[in-house]
């Protein structure tokens, strides 16, 4: 029908605007990336992207040694440490800066001094002792009767 405007019902209007849907189909995702940003997190503090980063390094060198030499020569000319390719001084100098900084965040240590209190221990003012209101505790107590009871094994 040209010229009229066709506005929704009020349920057509509520189910548009209810994201539960969007929850239950991407709350597995939000979860599993909450998950991967962790992992993600914890490789940066200890370091483990230095060493991925070294192992792509020493994987470049490796294939780059091998197309002029032997197997040998090339895997010791990769390890030996005298031979670093560009990579390798960028990965050891941004080591170095790294333990810089550290060094000089674990330095600052902050002290507080010991406050001049003095505590004092009161008893209250009102103390009774409460009477039990079981007394099964009394009951289990007493000794059983000797001799003991044989009437279930007659």
């Amino acid at each position: 029908m040209p010229g009229k405007i066709w506005l929704p019902s009020f349920a057509e209007a509520e189910s548009a605007l209810d994201f539960t849907w969007m929850i239950q189909e991407g709350g597995f995702v939000l979860v599993r990336c909450g998950k991967f940003l962790v992992v993600l997190a914890l490789v940066a503090n200890i370091g483990a992207h230095w060493a991925a980063l070294q192992t792509v390094a020493w994987a470049t060198m490796l294939a780059t040694n091998l197309r002029n030499e032997s197997v040998s020569e090339a895997v010791c000319q990769t390890f030996d440490g005298k031979h670093p390719c560009c990579l390798c001084k960028a990965i050891a100098a941004a080591k170095k800066s790294g333990k810089k900084s550290e060094s000089l965040t674990t330095g600052t240590k902050l002290e507080f001094p010991p406050l001049a209190v003095q505590i004092s221990l009161t008893s209250p003012a009102r103390f009774a002792i409460l009477q039990p209101d079981n007394f099964s505790a009394i009951l289990i107590s007493y000794q059983p009767p000797v001799p003991p009871p044989r009437l279930c094994f007659a």
